[in-house]
């Protein structure tokens, strides 16, 4: 009587050569083949904390409903005076009152809007309400728009994650040199804020000897250079369009082959886009970003399309930073850096040696428990246990998931969970048989009887680490990772995979008839 294939060893022979395959290019550092990152405790990097000036939210937004209100004037030939935006509200005059009911039905149109009228006299403001939403909003948004950027920046499963009320953590793994450090950190403050902006051609000349408050007067802003410190612009403070209206941004070439930005606009943003420029032939346009007048080209003809570019000295890195920063969305408020570590690969060769210890000590531990309590089940039971380990790095390394400190030590208590379903097992094999049962009904009843108790346990078990990672950040999402990811490779392992062993050596187990030395089950107890 030999030994005889069954369909569940055949699912754990394959499983075993899909752990085998791919976790050899983690274990063996290969060049090719999905490898495990690691995570910012163990290979080091750039950790930083961020704040976000919530209060600039609320101009931008008030900046953005003028630039509205003065397109629905000019599109419907709405005469207005005074428009002007500042810190707490937007403010004109309707010059004719019989336009006042369709200024009322578009403002109408704009959430959290409060209207207050005197005659033709127009404030809009947000009220308090409103006004903590868009800082929340704020808030939100620059953790989504930084997480975007990294990781168009090609970053490992950076960290970014809300850290009380105003404040953000960015963990960025694999940051080693000064360069990449600078690169990170002006990607990720970088405003990129994209404003359109008409030039008071009326006044421009008289730029340099003008004050802000006497521009202001006028219903304008001065502006610096970008790249030309002293050079000045005189352009309207309502914007004719901003970045809002952005839909793609990407690196192109001049004719000299210097790097530059092609930016294209929604539909609403095409057609603004073109009503101004086809109504201001032959003036200039100043193309701003973050503040700065990047270039202001004279309009020659009506630009339909909703495309355009920034020029620029840009090299072909920094151009295509500013690409992912604009593709990604502006900031709706500026964030600053409030604490900046960088985490030396020194301390990561540190955890991961001792956490390898850890799990390597403990695994032999358990191992030589098993072998010397069950005998040769214990050798079973240890082999589902090393394809446990295969089968996790090979399904972390396939999602390119990032190991942690915290991850090694969810392997490690992987290790004692998957163990576990095996002692159950193997203590309800060894009751049965010291009941009298035959080889072949008590490894079928133990593994009937130890079923509920592994996948309650297992079950619950995984509800608590989807919640981990469901509402967790960084590394206790890592943890919950390899945690969730060893316990589905622990039920394949030890409750299919043991089983199927026990059903290929049965005729063996029956032949010898030495419980003893199969399942350290002494004659007479």
């Amino acid at each position: 009587m030999g030994m005889k294939l069954n369909y569940r060893i055949v699912i754990f022979a394959l499983a075993i050569a899909f752990g085998l395959f791919f976790s050899a290019p983690s274990l063996l550092q290969l060049e090719k083949g999905a490898k495990i990152t690691l995570g910012l405790d163990l290979q080091g990097g750039l950790h930083m904390l961020l704040g976000v000036k919530t209060e600039e939210a609320i101009v931008s937004r008030l900046k953005s409903v003028a630039s509205s209100v003065k397109h629905f004037s000019n599109r419907e030939d709405i005469l207005l005076d005074e428009l002007s935006a500042t810190e707490d509200e937007v403010s004109f005059v309707v010059l004719d009152s019989d336009d006042a009911p369709a200024i009322d039905a578009m403002l109408k149109g704009i959430d959290d809007l409060t209207v207050n009228r005197e005659g033709e006299l127009y404030h809009l403001s947000f009220s308090d309400k409103a006004v903590l939403k868009i800082q929340a909003q704020a808030i939100e948004q620059a953790i989504e728009t930084i997480r975007n950027r990294l990781d168009q920046f090609g970053l490992a499963e950076p960290t970014v994650a809300r850290q009380g009320e105003e404040k953000i953590l960015v963990e960025l793994p694999g940051i080693k040199t000064a360069e990449d450090e600078k690169r990170a950190r002006e990607l990720i403050s970088r405003a990129a804020k994209l404003e359109l902006m008409a030039v008071d051609e009326e006044r421009a000349m008289r730029v340099y000897q003008m004050s802000d408050a006497e521009a202001a007067e006028y219903g304008d802003v001065i502006l610096e250079d970008a790249e030309r410190p002293g050079v000045k612009y005189l352009v309207r403070e309502i914007p004719i369009l901003d970045g809002g209206m952005l839909t793609d941004a990407s690196v192109g070439f001049n004719q000299n082959n210097k790097p530059l930005i092609n930016f294209s606009l929604d539909s609403e943003g095409a057609q603004i886009f073109g009503d101004f420029t086809g109504k201001n032939v032959g003036k200039r346009l100043a193309v701003v970003l973050d503040g700065k007048v990047m270039s202001d080209p004279v309009i020659n003809e009506r630009i339909g399309g909703g495309s355009g570019q920034i020029s620029g000295q840009y090299t072909v890195s920094s151009a295509n930073d500013l690409a992912i920063a604009l593709r990604s969305g502006a900031l709706l408020a500026p964030i600053f850096l409030m604490e900046k570590r960088s985490v030396g690969p020194s301390l990561g060769a540190d955890s991961i040696k001792a956490s390898l210890v850890a799990l390597v000590g403990g695994f032999v531990m358990v191992i030589l428990f098993m072998i010397v309590y069950y005998r040769a089940a214990g050798v079973i039971a240890n082999i589902a246990l090393v394809a446990n380990l295969f089968i996790i790095l090979a399904v972390m390394a396939l999602f390119g998931a990032t190991l942690t400190l915290p991850g090694m030590a969810g392997i490690v208590l992987t290790v004692g969970m998957a163990v576990d379903a095996n002692v159950i097992i193997s203590e309800r094999i060894r009751e049965f048989l010291y009941q009298g049962m035959s080889i072949h009904k008590a490894i079928e009843e133990g593994y009937d009887n130890a079923m509920s108790a592994i996948v309650d346990a297992n079950i619950t078990t995984l509800i608590a680490a989807i919640v981990l990672y469901a509402y967790g950040s960084g590394a206790v999402k890592g943890f919950a990772i390899t945690i969730s990811i060893g316990i589905l490779a622990s039920m394949l392992t030890a409750i299919l995979g043991t089983h199927g062993i026990y059903e290929m050596l049965e005729s063996k187990i029956q032949k010898s008839k030495d419980l003893n030395f199969w399942f350290g089950v002494k004659k007479g107890a």
